[in-house]
């Protein structure tokens, strides 16, 4: 659901994913990295899914709307405490380019040239839109009323 609008789209991916992973099963050599092997073919589904259905935003972008500069690390910190099923509903409410960003970057811990990589996008382009995209995202948090983080 991280990757998709809608639960449709979600299980279009999912069905799509374990179709590949049956039909390459046999190609896994070390059975302990089964989950990372699994995972890395669903993201990659998901990105497939996301070139061909939409207009990459990450291509097509204009800028002047995205000014929202946040320099305190609090908001890092405000993002790292945040329970997981709320971050991920307001990450989900981010525009496609933003959230796909986000979500690699944020949540699955890839680095900007893997995502670059994997979107055909520059690196620069990936950091750019992580920064605007993780900016709308606190801006998004403020409006839920989430302002400073507590440890837990």
């Amino acid at each position: 659901m991280r990757y998709t609008k809608t639960k449709a789209e979600a299980e279009d991916i999912f069905q799509e994913s374990f179709i590949k992973v049956f039909n390459h099963l046999s190609e896994l050599k070390n059975i302990a990295a089964l989950d990372s092997w699994i995972k890395s073919i669903v993201i990659r589904t998901a990105i497939n899914y996301y070139h061909r259905t939409t207009k990459s935003e990450l291509r097509h972008r204009s800028v002047e709307s995205d000014r929202l500069d946040f320099d305190s690390d609090d908001y890092d910190r405000i993002i790292d405490y945040m329970n997981i099923n709320d971050l991920r509903q307001v990450i989900g409410t981010l525009p496609d380019g933003y959230r796909m960003i986000i979500n690699l970057h944020l949540i699955d811990g890839f680095s900007h040239v893997e995502i670059a990589e994997m979107l055909s996008i520059s690196a620069s382009t990936s950091r750019s839109q992580f920064l605007r995209g993780r900016n709308l995202l606190i801006k998004k948090l403020e409006e839920y009323g989430i302002k400073k983080y507590e440890t837990p």
